[in-house]
């Protein structure tokens, strides 16, 4: 978390204020999990913005709806979203059926891709993931001996992801 986030945590109001270390883009995050078993009806989790919270609008929305399972409200201060209020319901609401298009819009191409891949001999997904699966499968026998390469390793990312709690 930068300094600047802090300050506008503070700023708004936020007593309590975790950070979480890793990447965003990631589901597994223990302090999100533990902030969420620990968060009380009337409690608002406030965001400096939402790409501080979820990388999906379909994680995003899962994250609210929990909040909303608990009585809970969710603020982002860059971001036009306070459920607490009417007009952030709105938004939120607004934004969840763009995620429900989009979603659907992709199905819809990847099928069609699919569709058209298999009319033309081919074999759906991404080829160069087929390879390497192919090649750890040669290189590694039955399975055999597991390690995690500099390439995994180089997808964490060393951003701190900043939560404020009112």
């Amino acid at each position: 978390m930068t300094e600047a986030q802090e300050i506008e945590l503070r700023s708004a109001g936020c007593d309590v204020i975790v950070q979480e270390h890793g990447s965003g883009a990631s589901r597994a995050r223990p302090v999100l999990a533990r902030l969420m078993r620990d968060i009380s009806a009337g409690d608002t989790l406030v965001v400096v913005r939402l790409d501080r919270l979820a990388r999906s609008v379909s994680h995003l929305l899962e994250v609210i709806e929990d909040l909303a399972a608990k009585g809970a409200h969710f603020r982002s201060l860059r971001d036009p979203i306070d459920t607490s209020t009417p007009q952030g319901m709105f938004s939120l609401q607004v934004l969840g059926a763009v995620a429900q298009l989009e979603r659907a819009l992709i199905s819809e191409r990847t099928k069609a891709g699919i569709r058209a891949a298999k009319a033309r001999g081919k074999k759906p997904g991404n080829p160069g993931v087929r390879t390497r699966a192919a090649r750890n499968r040669t290189l590694r026998p039955n399975g055999a001996g597991t390690s995690c390469s500099a390439e995994d390793s180089s997808r964490k990312s060393q951003w701190p992801e900043a939560f404020g709690h009112l």
